[in-house]
């Protein structure tokens, strides 16, 4: 497996810059290839000096890509330890290369005026890449995302050089020409572009003296730097319920989402999405319908929360009030009583009302989002008939143009224990999605978004507390960025009563108190260093809560702020 080690600093005394976004688009490109097997990303933000010689020592990386500042034969912008531009000079580089050079196999370096570097270190690196004059964002971005597509589908440095050229050129950026490769058969290799090469008006954060109004401008002397404003943080959005749609604060986690949009627009699409409670399922779900009502589709969103104990008490009245719930949704009269008759039974009366009514009524596809179905579990009877329905509904959807139309979304936490034969499971069968808890790098653009400005040493605390799970982060971030505490203070009270986390984690507690043997297994979870097999089942049941996450068949504390909480509340 090849380590690709992306390096970026934006110093807060220069202009800001998209890092964040090309970071997201190669890590999404990665992951959709045919190689991402191949290839780990790491990523490091706000690189000082130091941060960047422990980097190589400690990854060992065969790809070093650099974003950022250029400055020319005046070096690369890294930060200080105040946050503020440091250069580095591009001896130093080349001298910090030569170290690496029986590991690194590439050095890509995404920054104006960096070509100066790069002929430097290519006396120890095989291959290397900077920018022979300024490069807009824009160009920079589809040129790192072409590069690492090519380089995921088993190409050449060489051919993933080309390709990351033809990416600026498909997208009509004058640009092309401005990437240069130092390679071994090839010192000096420009683009092959037919397109002239044009300076973009605004390039992406060079360094030089004079130019334009948004550089940073030099003096002799380059510690002297003219100050330059930062971007103000987003407003703060409170962290409950679901993302909305507009929110920056949603987290995307490739290639989710693009399988989901891929597959709600398929006939007959099931999609079904499993998740510990907070992780961002309904979001998702959300987003897929959304998805949908773009294409011209009649959306619908049951909560099964939202269900009456009465209607809980048979098969017929729970089909009944599904059924109703869907009508209402689609702003259709309500004709049970027209369509819900004869000897038949509820499942076929069900059948009868969605194929006979609300499929006909209907000219565009459905796409139906069944949220908490969870609670359906509670009912072993009502769950074998309901899902064993929409199994049906999905097999029919195979080979009749009508059940065509229907698109499920399903959406639960829990595993599936009740006893379901497998041919009439909904669960085993369409697109499954677990959602997994946020990466570093995901992390870290939240905290971006919230204004904060952290070290890679305080990252890698909150890293260590909440072990990126979303709804954990997004509290830790809030709280800290309203100025209610620091991280520190946060540290000390998380795994409390006196924390935010309180309802959250008593829930939790609850639970675990009134089973004997998950109990027994927490217990023994969260007292080992390292993984252990407490059983099959409690082992999903754990997973299921959120709790753990899984080493193999062994599992061990899904974050610290788990093991500290029920050693000091089982008195462990």
């Amino acid at each position: 497996m090849k380590k690709i080690l992306i390096i970026s600093a934006n110093p807060k005394n220069t202009s800001k810059l998209r890092l964040d976004e090309e970071v997201r688009e190669i890590e999404t490109g990665l992951q959709r290839s045919k190689g991402r097997d191949q290839f780990e990303i790491i990523c490091k933000w706000a690189v000082r000096t130091d941060d960047l010689r422990r980097a190589l020592l400690d990854y060992e990386p065969q790809i070093v890509h650099f974003s950022g500042h250029g400055a020319g034969a005046q070096g690369l912008a890294l930060e200080n330890n105040v946050g503020e531009m440091q250069l580095v000079s591009t001896e130093s580089l080349a001298r910090l290369f030569k170290f690496f050079q029986d590991k690194v196999e590439c050095v890509f370096f995404n920054a104006c005026y960096s070509e100066a570097q790069a002929q430097a270190i290519h006396q120890h690196i095989n291959y290397v890449i900077g920018m022979n004059q300024k490069i807009g964002d824009r160009a920079a971005i589809e040129f790192a995302v072409g590069f690492y597509d090519a380089l995921g589908a088993g190409r050449t440095y060489e051919e993933a050089y080309e390709l990351g050229c033809a990416s600026i050129d498909l997208e009509g950026i004058p640009e092309s020409s401005t990437p240069v490769l130092k390679s071994p058969g090839n010192i000096h290799k420009v683009g092959n572009s037919s397109a002239s090469n044009v300076s973009p008006a605004q390039g992406r954060g060079e360094v030089e003296d004079g130019g334009d109004r948004n550089i940073i401008r030099l003096s002799k002397k380059p510690e002297q730097v003219t100050p330059i404003s930062t971007t103000s943080a987003f407003p703060l959005e409170q962290p409950e319920g679901q993302v909305p749609l507009d929110s920056v604060f949603y987290v995307e986690r490739p290639p989710i989402e693009t399988d989901c949009y891929e597959a709600i627009v398929r006939a007959g699409a099931l999609i079904r999405v499993k998740a510990p409670r907070q992780m961002g399922k309904s979001s998702l779900m959300r987003r897929i319908l959304h998805h949908a009502e773009q294409q011209g589709y009649q959306t619908v969103c049951i909560n099964f929360q939202d269900a009456d104990a009465e209607f809980l008490n048979s098969s017929e009245k729970f089909l009944q009030w599904f059924s109703a719930s869907i009508t209402y949704g689609l702003n259709l009269p309500d004709k049970l009583s027209d369509y819900w008759k004869g000897i038949l039974g509820s499942k076929n009366k069900c059948t009868n009302y969605f194929q006979r009514y609300l499929l006909n009524e209907i000219d565009t596809p459905i796409a139906l989002g069944l949220d908490e179905v969870d609670e359906v579990f509670k009912h072993p009877e009502i769950a074998q008939e309901f899902f064993g329905l929409l199994r049906s509904w999905h097999e029919k959807a195979k080979n009749e143009p009508l059940w065509q139309k229907l698109r499920l979304v399903i959406v639960h936490s829990k595993e599936v224990y009740i006893p379901l034969n497998i041919n009439q499971s909904p669960f085993n069968v369409g697109l499954p999605i677990e959602l997994p808890e946020f990466t570093q790098a995901q992390v870290q653009d939240l905290i971006q978004k919230h204004g904060l400005s952290w070290s890679n040493s305080e990252i890698d605390q909150l890293m260590r507390l909440f072990g990126g799970h979303p709804y954990l982060v997004r509290v830790a971030l809030y709280q800290i960025a309203r100025r209610r505490m620091t991280l520190e203070k946060l540290q000390q009270i998380a795994p409390t009563e006196e924390g935010p986390y309180s309802d959250h984690l008593r829930r939790h507690l609850l639970n675990i108190e009134n089973d004997a043997k998950l109990l027994a297994a927490i217990k023994q979870v969260v007292t080992a260093n390292s993984p252990v097999d407490v059983g099959t089942t409690e082992a999903f049941q754990l997973r299921s809560m959120g709790l753990v996450k899984l080493q193999g068949n062994d599992v061990m504390p899904l974050c610290d702020l788990y093991r500290k909480y029920f050693c000091d509340r089982l008195g462990i």
